[in-house]
């Protein structure tokens, strides 16, 4: 993965804020957070947060991602600033509830009118670093989705990388890498497994440079074993009509998507291999490549054929209500509040032979979908060619996609 950062571009960016009455500084946040969000092997719709700490008269501002916001067009606004240190004296707090977090966050808004801040912004608050990134690279996922990667992160890194075990997101992560930073506060970035990584510096430069760099590394070690991570690819969208129509058709039949759900079809050659595997039911059940895909995906597709009957396809929705009622079921129970399901039409449709469709209300939602799956599938490839595609369990997928705090991210978006 190479740099795309520009001295020229980079220096724009500061002046037009400075032109604005802003520091320089926020300037160049939005600039690496816009060179991050535009390469979908880093951060796809959304994923990933960053965050900027500036001194100021009054005390020093944190900037973080606001929810809702896209790294790739990002603009001031879209890093609502907090007081730092009433932030930092939460370290020593060891529980609070996600919904009394974001309060929390909303209080010390300097703006009272700009957007929750990511529920990750305490553990950027908690870095003590003036720039911190976070992504999803699909690199990264190849090796965070896998068992017992303690050791190979330090082979990896050389010890520059510190490790932090699943942690759902939000307060309970954000003092896990507080921990992980206090065991070592020598290292440039955070390996969180199943999910993602962290870099963090004194500069925008070098914060974002961290991320490619160690991203970078990533990839020379997968190919150094023989494996290659495609990038994405262009993808075929010439789908069979008369499935698209009975589709669309048995979709709009169940209501749960409005009248007229949307249908996003692809097939690349890193699609078409994962939709040849053996393994394929199996694979296909074991989770999402992060856990926030789960919000767009749901945690498992549905398996199609290619010829399939409008007779066939309804039997193939009941077949998926079904399965998705006894994930509810079986996972349910156990949430420390009541659960009212979801609907239970699937987000992504696997058709082997042929390719996916991503499914959404809207063509928007279902091309969000598709992208997401067609990333999925580059990684599990990966994964699997590496040793085996280990995601979060079921249980902790539930809790993250009936998280209430993902929830109402979504339904703002």
């Amino acid at each position: 993965m190479l740099s795309r950062w520009n001295d020229k571009q980079a220096e724009a960016f500061g002046a037009e804020a400075e032109a604005r009455g802003e520091p320089a500084a926020l300037g160049l946040r939005v600039y690496t957070s816009r060179l991050i969000g535009q390469d979908p092997d880093l951060v796809l719709h959304g994923g990933g947060n960053t965050s900027v700490k500036i001194p100021a008269a009054e005390g020093t501002v944190i900037h973080v991602k606001g929810s809702g916001w896209d790294l790739g067009d990002i603009e001031a606004p879209g890093l609502p600033a907090m007081r730092l240190a009433p932030l930092l004296e939460t370290r020593d707090v060891p529980r609070m509830s996600d919904e009394d977090m974001v309060a929390f966050l909303r209080s010390h808004l300097l703006d009272p009118s700009a957007p929750n801040p990511s529920v990750e912004a305490l553990l950027h608050a908690y870095m003590p670093h003036a720039f911190v990134d976070h992504t999803h690279a699909t690199a990264i996922l190849v090796l965070a989705d896998q068992a017992d990667m303690e050791p190979v992160v330090q082979e990896i890194f050389g010890g520059r990388v510190g490790w932090v075990p699943y942690v759902m997101p939000g307060y309970d992560l954000s003092h896990a890498c507080k921990d992980a930073l206090a065991r070592d506060p020598s290292v440039d970035g955070l390996w969180l497994a199943q999910h993602g990584l962290f870099t963090f510096a004194e500069t925008a430069r070098e914060s974002y440079e961290l991320m490619i760099e160690f991203v970078t590394m990533a990839e020379a070690y997968l190919a150094a074993r023989g494996i290659t991570v495609p990038a994405p690819e262009d993808t075929d969208r010439t789908a069979p009509e008369a499935l698209v129509r009975d589709l669309a058709d048995a979709l709009a039949a169940r209501d749960a998507l409005g009248d007229e759900p949307a249908l996003d079809f692809r097939s690349t050659p890193a699609i078409r291999a994962y939709l040849g595997r053996d393994d394929l039911p199996e694979l296909a059940r074991r989770g999402t490549v992060t856990p926030d895909h789960v919000i767009r995906l749901k945690p498992f597709g549905m398996l199609l054929q290619a010829g399939a009957t409008r007779e066939e396809i309804d039997a193939a929705l009941d077949g998926f209500a079904a399965e998705y009622r006894a994930y509810f079921e079986r996972n349910a129970p156990h949430a420390a509040e009541e659960k009212v399901m979801l609907d239970p039409l699937p987000r992504v449709i696997l058709v082997p032979g042929a390719g996916i469709f991503g499914v959404g209300a809207n063509m928007k939602a279902a091309r969000i979908a598709g992208d997401l799956f067609e990333q999925t599938c580059r990684v599990v490839n990966a994964a699997e060619a590496y040793r085996r595609f280990t995601p979060i369990s079921e249980r902790d997928l539930f809790d993250m996609e009936y998280w209430s705090l993902e929830q109402a991210k979504l339904k703002k978006q």
